[in-house]
């Protein structure tokens, strides 16, 4: 590798690194002045937001890692194509609702139960997004306005659906509990602490996949290119429409098996409120932005929003609202969108000063 090449992969590292690390940084300052305000000691809001979890925290901050990933990358498939998904919340409802009437049925016999009832989520979610979609290419309706929208269908049908065909506990509406021959073992990785979830494993699977089809596989490519133009990729034989129908469909699936490892490894059953954990859609939506779409990215930023949520019990301990911790993630995120802008503005004057001084020098020897 030459010089010059040296010096640009460097660069590259650093514009996609040093961004995140300023917003980190920045986040935590903005966070603190709050937190100063608020009349707690910022020492001790630092000390306790970066105690050491416990075994037990630390397995729960795994487990809700590989939640926040799932619904990343599902926001990710459309963010790459510059289409704004922000369905991922009612997608995994649906999802959600249909994966656990299904199980809980047993039609299917023992393991195949789970591998079904992932199937069977998978395919509720993406027609659920197809919804959008469809709408988007017939009748260009915006899909942030119409996916916003269909959350709540999404959440008021489930609520519908569980209170009359599922099962009433007290005031609690709920699908029946999955088989036990269709509840997976989990992983014990510390002693007298719950379990990583079996399904967790999802999140790896669901990362090297994205991360090879949209690299090195011919829809990745023309995913890229029609987020890039339209024009250009219907110039270069791709159809723009066919490729929004694609993308929202297998973004669609991807978010409805969102909640399969919690549903398998802990819940077993289905209902909202009490069994159910909302708010994992819009909390993807922040982590593929902080991530930038990479899979390396989403995964950081899947162990810091959790690792975040599981530190905010402690701050009660010390008279501070857990809220607080959500102010941080906020200002991450906004601090991230900025600083990478930034950036992006920085890399592009600096290689149009490159190619003037090349063309400059081919001009000196000519």
């Amino acid at each position: 590798m030459s010089l010059r090449q040296t010096k640009r992969a460097l660069a590259a590292i650093n514009y996609a690194v040093f961004p995140i690390v300023v917003a980190v940084i920045g986040a935590l300052l903005a966070t603190a002045i709050i937190v100063g305000f608020s009349g707690v000691s910022v020492f001790e809001f630092a000390r306790t937001l970066i105690t050491v979890p416990s075994p037990g925290d630390s397995v729960i901050i795994l487990n809700q890692a590989s939640l926040i990933a799932l619904a990343s990358f599902a926001a990710a498939i459309c963010f790459r194509m510059n289409i704004l998904n922000i369905g991922i919340e009612g997608q995994y409802i649906v999802g959600s609702c249909a994966g656990a009437f299904f199980a809980s049925a047993g039609i299917v016999p023992g393991p195949l139960n789970i591998l079904a009832t992932l199937v069977v989520a998978m395919l509720a979610g993406a027609l659920w997004s197809l919804i959008a979609a469809v709408l988007n290419v017939t009748r260009g309706v915006s899909e942030v306005i119409s996916t916003l929208m269909l959350n709540y269908i999404a959440l008021n049908l489930a609520g519908h659906l569980v209170k009359t065909y599922g099962s009433k506990s007290g005031y609690t509406f709920t699908t029946g509990d999955i088989p036990l021959s269709s509840q997976p073992l989990g992983l014990a990785i510390f002693p007298n602490a719950p379990d990583v979830w079996a399904l967790s494993a999802l999140a790896i699977v669901v990362a090297i996949a994205y991360s090879f089809v949209i690299s090195r596989t011919r829809f990745g490519f023309g995913l890229r290119t029609t987020g890039n133009s339209r024009t250009v990729a219907l110039a270069s034989g791709i159809n723009p429409k066919k490729m929004v129908l694609v993308a929202m469909a297998i973004s669609g699936a991807v978010a409805g098996v969102v909640w399969m490892p919690s549903f398998f490894g802990s819940a077993h059953t289905f209902g909202i409120p009490e069994y159910f954990q909302t708010g994992l859609g819009f909390t993807g939506l922040a982590v593929a932005l902080l991530g930038r779409n990479t899979a390396l990215g989403i995964g950081f930023g899947s162990l810091l929003f959790s690792f975040l949520d599981t530190q905010s019990n402690r701050l009660q301990s010390i008279g501070l609202a857990s809220e607080v911790v959500e102010i941080t993630q906020g200002v991450v995120v906004l601090m991230v969108v900025v600083a990478f802008e930034i950036s992006r503005r920085v890399r592009a004057r600096r290689e149009q000063e490159e190619v003037a001084r090349d063309l400059k020098t081919i001009g000196a020897v000519a």
